[in-house]
């Protein structure tokens, strides 16, 4: 690293002046992010932060303009039907744009890239950046992005194929599938046409009203209410920041306006938010000390995805006395009461299925990678048995690990993203805030290049340079199975078969 860059590390490192309304434990401190000494040269610029930030911007906005352009990769089944309001209020504005297929697979790629360069930008330049342009930054790219269709998959349509099965079709979603409404519009926008569902009790059952709704109004309020969640979600990363004594410009930049986030996330219109809320709503309670508060609401995240009860733990290794801890259970006991009666009563004893998605491969995940490494084939059930065991011997680790708590549930959450076999890039959001917190340098580091490892792995062009030489990650018998098994799930025989 060049001297200039080792400059502007140890500056990043320096207490900023107290923010509006800090508390007297101290001043907010940049955290540190070492960056290439290229990019380190670009951020000593004195406008580097905000050209990156208006770069983010017009990229953003491109992608989405192609998105509503017409038929395109960018938006799955849009081949198949892509009416108005699902186009959007752009649509009309940008439907002579070009919707070739090689020219926006490139073309997204270069975005991808041009975003990573620009987010390393803004994070080396974050000294130069007040937060109010952070801020309008993000907020505006939350504006761009409702305008846009669903991108990349199809997410949002399944959740509204599960919403409809249930309050629309009566049919339990935890043990019926999509093709059970095969005439109903959602159908034919939706892909998991054979899979019982696999969300959370309480994300279903809040769902449910959308079904009984008409399908574009439920899809607009989708959209709206997931952004919103997002913004909620930027919000409680920029309170845990202040009650930690951190500068929160670094910590919501980190997260917000990762690329992944930005060209994922949003756009596909995830439910994680849903989980992630509660989650740091959790760790916020625990660091005021309202931990009964903490466990309660540390519930509702894991009956939106059974992902978050991985905090648990390290919110019990954090309260360090045992009346503490005790209140945590205490709160997770007595919230999750009415969670199962609710479930019960919606669903009976049927679960989310979670054993299908677990077995299925994605070409770049961590098990798949190594099992080819080893010459074992990819990622062979037996491999994968392997890394849920490394998973509970590392939470195990982590918790009798002294340190920062936030930091040990950020190296869980990477040890759970390194062991899954259907890996996709919106899920390394569950890291960043976590590492944007905790006070370990390492552990920005491995989230920042597990970001550039997803987004090389799963922009188009890398598609095309791997079939122009040859090379196949999925060609290999548990390669094999894995397609087939997704290909039953996502078609499936029609009920009428």
């Amino acid at each position: 690293m060049s001297q200039q860059s080792r400059k502007l590390d140890r500056a990043l490192a320096l207490a900023s002046a107290p923010a509006a309304g800090a508390s007297a434990r101290g001043t907010f401190a940049l955290p540190r992010l070492a960056l290439p000494s290229s990019l380190a040269r670009v951020a000593a610029q004195p406008k580097a932060g905000r050209v990156a930030l208006t770069s983010m911007l017009v990229a953003t906005f491109a992608v989405v303009a192609f998105a509503c352009a017409g038929i395109t990769t960018l938006v799955p089944s849009s081949y198949l039907t892509f009416p108005p309001w699902e186009s959007g209020p752009l649509h009309p504005l940008v439907r002579w744009l070009p919707t070739y297929w090689l020219a926006l697979s490139i073309g997204f790629s270069v975005v991808l890239v041009a975003m990573l360069v620009a987010y390393g930008v803004v994070l080396a330049s974050l000294r130069t950046l007040p937060m109010r342009s952070i801020v309008i930054c993000i907020l505006a790219l939350h504006a761009i992005i409702l305008l846009s269709p669903p991108q990349q998959l199809t997410d949002v349509f399944n959740y509204l194929g599960y919403a409809r099965l249930g309050a629309l079709h009566h049919l339990n979603p935890y043990a019926h599938v999509i093709n059970g409404e095969i005439h109903d519009p959602v159908w034919r926008l939706s892909s998991w046409h054979n899979l019982h569902s696999p969300y959370g009790p309480l994300f279903t059952a809040l769902s449910y009203p959308l079904g009984l709704l008409s399908l574009p109004l439920a899809y607009w309020i989708v959209k709206v209410v997931t952004l919103l969640a997002s913004l909620a979600f930027i919000a409680l990363i920029w309170q845990c920041a202040r009650q930690l004594g951190r500068d929160p410009r670094f910590a919501v930049a980190f997260v917000a306006l990762n690329p992944i986030y930005v060209m994922y996330a949003l756009p596909g219109f995830h439910n994680d938010f849903f989980m992630l809320v509660p989650m740091l709503g959790a760790a916020s309670l625990l660091l005021a000390r309202r931990d009964r508060a903490a466990g309660a609401v540390l519930m509702l995240a894991v009956a939106v995805k059974f992902t978050a009860l991985l905090l648990l733990p390290f919110l019990l290794v954090a309260a360090r006395r045992s009346e503490r801890r005790r209140d945590i259970l205490v709160g997770a006991a007595v919230a999750s009461i009415p969670l199962v009666a609710m479930s019960l009563a919606l669903f009976g004893f049927s679960l989310p299925n979670l054993s299908d998605q677990t077995t299925l491969l994605t070409d770049f995940s961590i098990p798949n990678l190594f099992g080819l490494a080893i010459g074992i084939g990819g990622g062979a059930p037996g491999l994968l048995r392997a890394a849920n065991v490394v998973l509970v011997l590392s939470v195990a680790y982590l918790l009798r690990r002294r340190g920062d708590w936030l930091t040990n549930a950020g190296w869980a959450t990477l040890a759970l993203l390194a062991s899954l076999a259907w890996l996709m890039p919106w899920y390394v959001i569950w890291l960043l805030p976590l590492a944007a917190l905790g006070t370990s340098l390492r552990l920005r580091r491995w989230a920042a290049a597990l970001t550039v490892f997803l987004v090389l792995t799963f922009f188009p062009v890398i598609w095309m340079v791997l079939g122009a030489v040859g090379i196949d990650p999925m060609a290999t018998p548990v390669g094999h199975a894995s397609a087939t098994l997704q290909q039953k799930l996502a078609v499936g025989p029609s009920p009428n078969s």
